[in-house]
């Protein structure tokens, strides 16, 4: 006997969330756990984009208080590696304790010159917390050859695995998170809880999702979002980088800002170092060379990248390294007079809470603006139950792969 998949169906759901990011997928993690039935949505694979593309490293700001004071995009961040933490150790409401760190500690290397020592000084004594100058002796083994050569400091800083900490925010609501890859979708007003309809036209059936409200936590993807929703209002404004990698053998596992001898508060290169699959280690480069590398091709980009390396690091031999470039976008809301937001950026339009985490770091503060959100617009959970997606509409999604394990794919 054979039976005939549904060719329309329905179902209702607390929240959908479009983006399955680290900033959507920590949001769909803390609504769970408050009792929430959610639906996560992602158009490519899981972390696509800016979140497998970050170095991973959970920050206190300090880099953002070079000058000498606390900005405040320092003091919006200054109390998220604590929170990280807590949820690495599975004592917050978002569990972590599945997830690898690369580095528990995170440094920061000033070059000898007056001006870059004095940057690193000002900037410590910015932040609460503990940022320790370290003794020669208590050098890491990575950066031994770099003895009387300038000044290290200890930050309260660390790195997660990229890959690993999406795959730990998706593993416990696989039955929560669909693909819409080929698939054609439009929301419109619903009158049942004063909600909106999500309607996804998969080419052999209709799905429509009855939702309270919708975030919009697609990064860079937000703008077409906004778009389809009809929406003039949140902007997005982007910041384009151009990072670079480069992959051997027996690199020396380095996770550190360097701050050098000019004039910009930005550090010249921050470095943080992942573990191939072929057993190589790729060093991952971004800070003011991503930045300013967005005017160069990619062939001056890894010159310029080859010509820092060497001039920070001299003893590391890097004959047979092979390079590469990322180019990616920071996707951010826009605030009139400010070159970024100083911290998490949510804003409600309608039905929609359109979110961008501005920072990596910043994710559990996003999640908490949500949360507040919709208590301040009465919005709490309605259906005990989690809605059930035949599998002849959605499929599930894959976790994206690094950029250390693509960009050296052999053609």
């Amino acid at each position: 006997m054979t039976t005939t998949a549904p060719s329309s169906a329905e179902v209702s759901a607390d929240i959908v969330i479009f983006g399955g990011g680290v900033a959507g997928l920590w949001i769909l993690n803390q609504l769970s756990s408050l009792g929430f039935s959610v639906l996560l949505l992602e158009s490519t694979t899981l972390g696509n984009g800016q979140s497998i593309a970050s170095q991973g490293i959970i920050h206190g700001g300090l880099k953002y208080a070079l000058g000498g004071s606390l900005s405040e995009a320092a003091r919006s961040i200054a109390g998220m590696p604590d929170r990280w933490r807590n949820s690495l150790a599975g004592n917050d409401r978002v569990n972590l304790a599945a997830c690898r760190t690369l580095s528990d500690r995170y440094y920061m290397w000033s070059e000898g010159s007056y001006r870059s020592r004095l940057k690193a000084f000002l900037g410590s004594k910015s932040l609460r917390g503990k940022i320790d100058a370290v003794a020669e002796s208590e050098y890491p083994a990575s950066m031994q050859q770099a003895k009387g050569q300038g000044s290290l400091y200890s930050l309260p800083d660390f790195v997660v695995d990229t890959g690993s900490l999406i795959d730990t925010l998706a593993t416990h609501h696989r039955e929560r998170i669909f693909s819409l890859d080929g698939t054609v979708y439009g929301f419109s007003p619903s009158a049942e809880r004063n909600g909106t309809d999500l309607t996804i036209d998969t080419g052999t059936g209709r799905l429509t999702i009855r939702a309270q409200r919708i975030v919009l936590a697609a990064g860079e993807g937000n703008a077409a979002l906004l778009q389809l929703a009809g929406l003039d209002a949140p902007t997005m404004q982007t910041r384009p980088l151009n990072m670079v990698l480069l992959k051997k053998r027996g690199l020396p596992k380095l996770f550190v800002h360097c701050i050098g001898d000019n004039f910009s508060l930005t550090p010249v290169l921050t470095l943080t170092s992942h573990p191939c699959r072929d057993g190589d280690t790729a060093w991952y480069l971004g800070g003011e060379l991503a930045e300013t590398g967005v005017k160069r091709n990619d062939q001056e980009q890894i010159a310029a990248a080859t010509h820092t390396v060497h001039d920070l690091f001299p003893w590391v031999d890097l004959s047979d390294a092979r390079w590469a470039c990322l180019r990616i976008n920071r996707a951010e809301g826009s605030e009139a007079g400010r070159h970024r937001p100083d911290s998490a950026f949510l804003k409600a339009e309608q039905n929609f809470l359109v979110a961008w985490p501005t920072k990596f770091t910043l994710s559990p503060a996003l999640a908490d603006q949500v949360v507040l959100e919709l208590s301040e617009q009465g919005v709490n959970p309605a259906w005990s139950y989690q809605p059930e997606i035949p599998a002849s509409f959605l499929k599930p999604v894959t976790v994206a792969k690094p950029p250390w394990e693509t960009c050296f794919a052999e053609a």
